[in-house]
């Protein structure tokens, strides 16, 4: 994964000492301060995918009018079984979707897309953090890699089905989004990464339905 460039995780800094608090899960809240997304979703629908143990918390607490918890495989109270191929929710419903490392999981990615377009309401946000390779010009998976070891071996987890390329953001925005990415300097070029252990070079994936 390192020769591959990967953009994902610090699995050396990865969970805080004080609060159990992923590094993804840290960089997320830092992105979503410091655009102002976190302040700006009051009176907001939220669906919120693979739900993290902290931004939950602080969604909740900027006063959201309806924050849906999801997830493929609930194992916790509050979080609502849902697939992200076949969303059991209207179209237009929500005015935001966070997704946090949950696209390199779901079997076609593209039909993910699908939906988060189709369940936002029109000027709706969508966060799709994912990790990806910097030297991969397109996105590889193949449907014969299908056993852990194996997904091990060729994407870097055994729960992964593909490895995105440098192609991901044209992917995503191929699904009819407009794309809002901001790079780590643009936003929080004053945070020290290594103090925080978070990875300066993943980009805030934030894309938009069109009005």
């Amino acid at each position: 994964m390192r020769e591959l460039q990967m953009v994902d995780s610090d699995v050396m800094n990865f969970t805080c000492p004080n609060c159990g608090a992923h590094d993804r899960e840290r960089h997320l809240i830092l992105y979503m301060r410091r655009s102002g997304l976190l302040e700006g979703i009051r009176g907001k629908a939220i669906l919120h995918f693979a739900p993290e143990q902290h931004l939950p918390r602080l969604v909740r607490d900027h006063a959201t009018a309806d924050y849906v918890l999801a997830d493929l495989f609930p194992n916790a109270p509050g979080v609502q079984r849902a697939d992200m191929l076949r969303m059991p929710f209207s179209d237009s419903s929500f005015d935001m979707l966070i997704a946090n490392h949950v696209l390199e999981h779901v079997p076609d990615a593209s039909k993910a897309l699908a939906e988060v377009f189709r369940v936002l309401k029109p000027a709706g946000k969508a966060i799709l953090q994912t990790p990806y390779s910097r030297m991969l010009r397109h996105t590889w998976e193949d449907a014969g890699i299908d056993s852990p070891q194996a997904r091990l071996q060729a994407y870097g987890q055994e729960d992964h089905v593909r490895l995105f390329g440098q192609d991901i953001f044209e992917r995503i925005a191929a699904a009819g989004f407009e794309s809002e990415v901001r790079q780590h300097t643009d936003l929080l070029g004053d945070v020290d990464p290594i103090r925080l252990g978070i990875n300066p070079a993943e980009p805030f994936f934030l894309f938009s339905k069109p009005a």
